[in-house]
């Protein structure tokens, strides 16, 4: 061929399909490419051949090379730019859907799934489909009754957070995944609760942050399930708009609890979760029943009462809310409740009686790093921004930054029991350049008797 060919383009949803001798609409630089599909075409045994390209704006995975796959079953043959677009060109059947597999073999593909996510450290692997009945109406109660605070983001997307198919179109399965990531620290994590002068981080975030971990192992869960069977898919850490527990709920991967995590009898729920958007229509697996019954431990035991309700949460008044996601000062009826926890709370969790199951981590990034499993309030409060910065890189807690985390210090150091040491080390913190961190500052001194004379307390 050699030359430029004349295609026209048509536009079906975020798909576009490009046929041959209907016209012309558009100009692409094709040499090669009618050869390749008519030899990507026979080796598919594909009747009817076409060329599909896909809007590389929020574009499902590819691998970017000759011959590697893509969405919708095609082989990708090569990107072409055009009008400053970018598009991937790929084969593709148009006499019936590629992804249309014998039951049989998608059975088999799910089996393996599941064996492929247990090697890469998965406790467990659910299928779902993507219809959320019910899910939508519960949110926009929550919503409506203003329970997320300040998260804005848990609205901004609209419908797309419930319905999979509007975040990523063509989606047909949701694969969720549980890790587990409890360490040894847990052992001695009620002793750290019970001592002030102690710092205490939830469990989940002592070790590498979990969105990297998770995605990446995701991302080579997905690119096996390419090597196999190529389909579109994306996947996705708490890191856009996913009903995660709604839908590894479905998925068959554990239940609601009534501290709305997910509750799983195997491994309780000290685990994280993460998910792969695809095309693929894979067998689903079956929801699991419930198994709260009369409990309500967690509720009785939230030191701020933010469990309103049996499964549902006033995320205001919880306290890896105000610690982690408030950015402003926090309320001062909650700050004595906070006692020493400075980032986030695992008490309902602690309770639960589902989590004398609760698992070990299978990986070793969720060992605690920095000594944050067992460490003193009065030294991370000593903590330059420069120490913050070098060793909270690659933890969730660098997301909060230094402002926040000496916040929530400020506040662990008012709980903490009184002494020169530590009225000494907020006095020093009196006149910090943030406002935040002096509001917090000036309560804790109070707490301690040590504000309204101007002097350390003797």
């Amino acid at each position: 061929m050699g030359e430029s060919i004349k295609i026209k383009v048509i536009y079906d949803n975020s798909r576009i399909f490009i046929r041959f001798n209907q016209g012309v609409s558009g100009t692409f630089d094709a040499a090669g490419v009618v050869q390749s599909a008519e030899q990507a075409a026979r080796k598919r045994r594909l009747a009817r051949a076409q060329i599909a390209v896909q809007e590389d704006d929020q574009p499902l995975r590819h691998d970017g090379c000759e011959g590697a796959t893509v969405g919708q079953g095609g082989l990708f043959i090569r990107q072409v730019r055009a009008k400053h677009r970018v598009f991937i060109m790929g084969v593709m059947d148009t006499g019936h859907d590629v992804l249309s597999r014998k039951a049989e073999d998608l059975a088999a593909l799910a089996t393996r799934i599941r064996a492929w996510g247990e090697e890469l450290g998965f406790g467990g692997i659910g299928i779902s489909d993507v219809a959320l009945e019910g899910v939508e109406e519960g949110l926009a109660a929550w919503l409506a009754a203003g329970f997320h605070g300040s998260m804005d983001y848990m609205e901004k997307h609209g419908t797309k957070r419930t319905r999979p198919a509007e975040l990523v179109a063509g989606t047909r399965r949701v694969i969720s995944v549980r890790m587990d990531y409890l360490s040894a620290a847990a052992a001695h994590a009620c002793e750290v609760l019970a001592d002030r002068s102690l710092a205490y981080v939830s469990r989940y975030a002592l070790g590498r942050d979990y969105h990297k971990v998770l995605r990446q192992r995701l991302q080579k869960l997905a690119d096996r399930i390419s090597a196999a069977a190529p389909h579109g898919y994306r996947v996705f850490t708490d890191s856009a708009p996913v009903m995660e527990v709604a839908l590894a709920e479905k998925a068959g991967l554990g239940w609601r609890g009534k501290h709305s995590l997910l509750l799983s009898r195997e491994a309780g729920s000290f685990f994280f979760l993460g998910e792969i958007y695809t095309d693929l229509e894979l067998p689903v697996d079956a929801p699991r029943s419930g198994h709260c019954g009369s409990c309500r431990a967690c509720i009785d035991a939230c030191p701020t009462g933010a469990i309103v309700a049996p499964y549902r949460v006033d995320a205001r008044r919880c306290i890896s809310y105000l610690t982690i996601e408030l950015h402003g000062a926090i309320p001062e009826v909650y700050r004595p409740m906070i006692g020493n926890r400075v980032y986030g709370c695992d008490d309902c969790q602690w309770i639960c009686p589902w989590n004398r199951f609760a698992g070990q981590a299978s990986v070793s990034d969720f060992t605690p790093r920095n000594g944050l499993d067992r460490i003193k309030l009065l030294e991370l409060f000593n903590w330059t921004p420069q120490i913050f910065n070098e060793r909270m890189a690659g933890s969730p807690i660098f997301r909060i930054g230094y402002e926040r985390w000496m916040r929530n210090l400020a506040v662990g150091l008012g709980n903490a029991p009184s002494s020169a040491e530590v009225v000494r080390a907020l006095q020093s913190r009196r006149d910090d350049q943030s406002w935040l961190v002096r509001e917090h500052v000036a309560w804790a001194l109070e707490r301690h008797g040590a504000l309204r004379c101007g002097m350390s307390w003797q």
